[in-house]
């Protein structure tokens, strides 16, 4: 090494010299000879760091486990409210934070964090987001009481916002760009996991061991994570080429952003549960308007903007976002809906309704990785129109649905859903990551993770209301025949997904007219 730098300096004075005979204006005329200046001078001041190769199978491990981690945090808990109703003495309304928590924080911090990384560097913050996930699931995990619980899942949130907002972001920068589409099929896979063994691994968890267990397995899976990726993730991967103080960051812009989000949701989350008469709705609704307004006057003004208004010009970006929300929408509706018809409609018991609701799930997991590959072979457009037909398909066969078919008529709804669901969400991710630019990924990801989001929480207070107002939650009166109870729920089932099915046609005609697959141009500043 020493040698090398001796023979460095040697070669940069003799071309120093070299310039200075050139002339008094010190330039070199010949080419060949400013070029090679250039780069000696480059490789001076930037030497030459020798990285381990990356292993992609360990990094895609890597972050399909951080994914799954973050899914089950919302997932896995939900099994346990009446448990924790008897340990804590507390209402369902009360308990029901355990669950809300997570959801609000994930969704009003997520893009939040994105730019943040993008801004200060993506490895440091995804492993920071790790320690906070696993830290935060041994506070629930040893909570005395309610309150240290439902603020230990809001700490664990915070977590989950750094993992879902950049795993995807890491894809698009360090897997080469023709497997891009099947590593975003394997993340895509990992996050349909999750939301068919959530209930099954907490449901066993709480059984063997209690509730507590919930969150002690979490320490395993998020320490093995954490290990691959310290490890086998690049140093330079996410590494921003500009890095910003802290104090240059859009502070202002992101809380105005993440309140807005989080009255949206409450709000949603309260029209959901206690209907829109609820005191607190039109409060909650009113502050997210209030705070757009103001955070759009921020961006405006701010020298580095938090989100670039410009970045919605992009039309496939737009597009792209509309498509996940309006899906995901029709998506919750299945998993909102599918219990109740199930248990009080066909009434099934709790076992035979759990395994026919893993259908979907297990559906979207088997097919995300062929989408991923369809994608990389004929493009993310082909697969995108086939997913977002399936689900209209789907949501117009479970618009029929009646009583006496009924599991068959479900699970022959549910599986096109489930496969236009992850036909549609892996090119969708594919193409928009594609065309992000370097300082844009967390960002660009983070607003991905926001539309599923957002998609999830409208659309469980959208069809729970829509099947409510259609007689859905009717119950007989004392002495009146069950039949009755059941055409309820067989019109408040049409209803809903007769607007599922509206949902997904506008979803399909968005794609049609604005999502165009692009190839070498970039998403604006």
């Amino acid at each position: 090494m020493q040698f090398s730098h001796q023979y460095h300096a040697a070669t940069f004075i003799e071309l120093h010299t070299n310039c200075v005979t050139a002339g008094p204006s010190g330039h070199v005329a010949d080419p060949h000879l400013r070029i090679a200046m250039t780069h000696m001078v480059h490789q001076r001041s930037h030497p030459a760091t020798h990285h381990r190769p990356v292993h992609f199978g360990y990094v895609l491990t890597g972050l399909s486990l951080g994914i799954l981690l973050s899914q089950l945090g919302t997932n896995v808990v939900g099994v346990a409210l009446l448990t924790f109703m008897q340990e804590f003495g507390a209402s369902f309304a009360e308990v029901q934070w355990v669950v809300v928590a997570y959801l609000l924080t994930v969704t009003a911090l997520i893009v939040g964090v994105g730019r943040f990384a993008d801004q200060l560097g993506k490895k440091k913050l995804y492993l920071g987001g790790l320690i906070c996930f696993v830290a935060a699931s041994m506070v629930c995990a040893l909570a005395p009481n309610l309150m240290v619980l439902i603020v230990g899942r809001g700490i664990q949130g915070l977590g989950g916002a750094i993992i879902m907002a950049l795993s995807f972001a890491f894809v698009g920068e360090i897997i080469p760009k023709n497997r891009i589409g099947l590593a975003m099929g394997v993340l895509s896979m990992m996050v349909a996991f999750g939301i068919a063994l959530g209930p099954s691994l907490g449901s066993l968890a709480l059984l063997t061991f209690g509730w507590r267990a919930m969150f002690w397995m979490n320490l395993p899976l998020g320490l093995l994570t954490y290990i691959l990726l310290d490890r086998h993730l690049p140093r330079a991967a996410g590494v921003a080429e500009r890095v910003h103080s802290p104090v240059n960051f859009d502070w202002l812009g992101m809380i105005a952003l993440s309140f807005t989000l989080f009255a949206y949701c409450v709000a949603m989350t309260l029209s959901g549960s206690q209907g829109i008469d609820s005191p607190l709705f039109l409060p909650c609704l009113t502050g997210a308007v209030l705070g757009l307004a103001l955070f759009l006057a921020i961006e405006i003004k701010v020298r580095r903007p938090l989100l670039s208004l410009s970045l919605f010009r992009d039309r496939l970006l737009s597009t792209s976002m509309m498509i996940s929300v309006l899906a995901y929408a029709v998506m919750m509706a299945t998993l909102v809906l599918g219990p109740i018809f199930l248990t009080r409609g066909i009434g099934l018991d709790t076992r035979t309704t759990g395994l026919i609701m893993t259908v979907g799930p297990l559906t979207s997991a088997m097919m995300s990785v062929p989408a991923g590959w369809l994608s990389d072979r004929a493009g993310p457009r082909l697969a995108l129109l086939s997913g977002l037909t399936l689900m209209t398909t789907g949501s117009t066969l479970m618009s029929m649905i009646t009583i006496d078919h009924g599991a068959r008529d479900y699970i022959a709804s549910i599986i096109p859903i489930s496969l236009g669901l992850a036909l549609f969400q892996t090119p969708n991710n594919t193409a928009v990551m594609s065309v992000a630019r370097p300082e844009q990924r967390g960002l660009v990801s983070a607003l991905l993770a926001l539309g599923r989001n957002l998609g999830l929480i409208t659309g469980a207070s959208l069809m729970g209301a829509i099947f409510n107002a259609t007689g859905g939650q009717a119950r007989p009166a004392s002495g009146e025949a069950s039949a009755t109870m059941h055409a309820a729920i067989t019109l408040g089932m049409q209803s809903t997904f007769r607007v599922a099915a509206l949902l997904a046609g506008c979803a399909l005609i968005l794609a049609l007219a604005g999502f165009r697959q692009r190839t070498g141009d970039r998403m604006p500043k």
